[in-house]
């Protein structure tokens, strides 16, 4: 029996369990459902001054990352690129294409991706991640259909990126589900029954569903259309996996043709406005694609060759969108405090600290503040300093005041962005401490004396600030 429970207990501790609930669920907070899909870095600008407009702010881009472009320094420019723009990326993993096909993904290259992902500093607490792509085309694995492979690499990828972080968002390959069987593709519903089959749980690893919702057929059906095939795919593909899950419509969109340009921007908006906003299970809808000028798909591309934009972009730049508000992290470190320890009845003191931004928001001073936390005659205002991007320093400065005289009190300041608290600006009440403010004394001159610490630099400060650097003394 003890032996039973102590194999409990490894088994407890040491299986790994497939989680859907680690990451924040989308649906729960203000979301903005317009995106765009790209392949170039350079488009982002374009995305963000089509969906974060009229009300639009933290839309979503798709971006496909290949083995090959697993570049840490550029692919951190991209990300701070999308946290600049207010954009939320979504990414896809890809292999590397020859010989008119992906090449088929393997499992030992799984842990090199999930170190990648874990180099970069995400826009949004969720990383989302689309795993692979149409794999019931043969052309996108490697000329084979392998539901059982797929399966198994889709589980792997989930368990490994769940299990180093529990921020990882993580969603299937969209398919095609327009697909027959055939000698190079598999129809999806049969494709999803053999994974179920190699992979009993399989669909309990994913996050979200990501579905290529097109209008078919010819990528030219009605926007009105319902079911299979249509820009509401996604409905009968959640019939199958029988779970209720998020949905990211990946791709979409209609083809292109001379005479149809203002009628596809028209439909566009119709499925925006009337289909997906409605559907608060849809997180997004990136279409496909923003720029592609040259084939084989430039039917599908928002923008000409010339680069002038199709009606299409303007179209859906003109709709009504909604401010998102995904969650990012708020941490960050007090390098350095400087302040003065006199404080004069009814006249300013300056105070200043160093601070380091260690999260993924960009501080803006309209969303920050010193703030006294004992609540006693110190007024704190104007925090002052200019915006404060991650991983980047910046120095704050703020204001003292009191209407008091002759008094000796306790300080506590600590520094909040977004009611996040970074840390204690100043803290004194050990009565003992030279550091404690007195109140209201007059004008007189007084020397102070910095006591500072090796290794350290003294900034030039005015003297009638009287700033204070680690201790000091006062002298007659």
């Amino acid at each position: 029996m003890v032996k039973l429970f102590l194999n409990l207990i490894i088994f407890i501790l040491f299986t790994p369990f497939a989680s859907s609930v680690n990451a924040y669920d989308p649906s729960i907070v203000a979301n903005n459902i317009y995106g765009m899909g790209i392949i170039n870095h350079s488009d982002l600008e374009d995305v963000k001054n089509l969906v974060n407009v009229n009300g639009g702010d933290w839309g979503y881009v798709t971006v496909v990352i290949t083995e090959k472009d697993r570049d840490i320094k550029i692919w951190q420019k991209f990300l701070d690129d999308c946290r600049k723009y207010h954009l939320i990326p979504i990414v896809r993993v890809a292999t590397t294409f020859e010989n008119g096909s992906w090449q088929i993904p393997e499992i030992n290259e799984i842990d090199s991706w999930v170190n990648f992902f874990n180099s970069l500093n995400w826009v949004i607490e969720n990383r989302y991640i689309v795993i692979a792509n149409e794999p019931n085309h043969s052309k996108e694995w490697g000329g084979k259909i392998d539901p059982e492979g797929y399966a198994l690499y889709l589980k792997t990828f989930a368990e490994r990126l769940h299990n180093t972080n529990k921020d990882y968002f993580v969603l299937n390959a969209g398919f095609d589900q327009s697909a027959s069987n055939s000698r190079i593709t598999m129809d999806q519903k049969l494709f999803m029954q053999r994974m179920v089959k190699a992979v009993p749980n399989i669909f309990t690893f994913i996050d979200g569903w990501s579905s290529h919702s097109y209008p078919n057929p010819a990528f030219s059906g009605s926007e009105k259309a319902i079911g299979r095939k249509t820009i509401r795919g996604y409905e009968w593909e959640l019939s199958l996996v029988k779970k209720n899950l998020p949905v990211f419509i990946t791709e979409t969109g209609w083809i292109r043709t001379i005479k149809n340009e203002e009628l596809i921007a028209k439909k566009l908006r119709h499925a925006y406005e009337e289909v997906w906003s409605k559907n608060k299970q849809i997180v997004a809808v990136t279409p496909f694609i923003l720029s592609y000028t040259q084939d084989p798909f430039y039917e599908f591309s928002w923008k000409n060759k010339d680069g002038s934009f199709f009606p299409i972009y303007n179209e859906i730049q003109g709709t009504n969108k909604t401010t998102g508000r995904p969650v990012q992290k708020i941490t960050g470190e007090i390098v350095f405090n400087f302040i003065n320890p006199l404080i004069f009845k009814g006249k300013d003191q300056k105070g200043f600290t160093i601070v380091k931004n260690t999260g993924q928001a960009v501080w803006n001073q309209s969303e920050s503040h010193v703030i006294n936390e004992l609540n006693n005659e110190i007024s704190v205002s104007n925090t002052k300093f200019n915006q404060i991007e991650p991983f980047n320093s910046g120095l704050v400065v703020y204001s003292l005041n009191t209407s008091e005289k002759n008094k000796v009190v306790d300080l506590k300041l600590g520094f909040y962005v977004r009611g996040e608290k970074i840390g204690d600006v100043f803290l004194r009440t050990n009565s003992n401490s030279i550091s404690r403010l007195e109140l209201g004394l007059p004008a007189h001159r007084f020397a102070v004396r910095l006591a500072r610490p090796r290794g350290a630099r003294l900034t030039h400060f005015s003297q009638r600030d009287f700033l204070l650097f680690g201790f000091a003394k006062l002298e007659k």
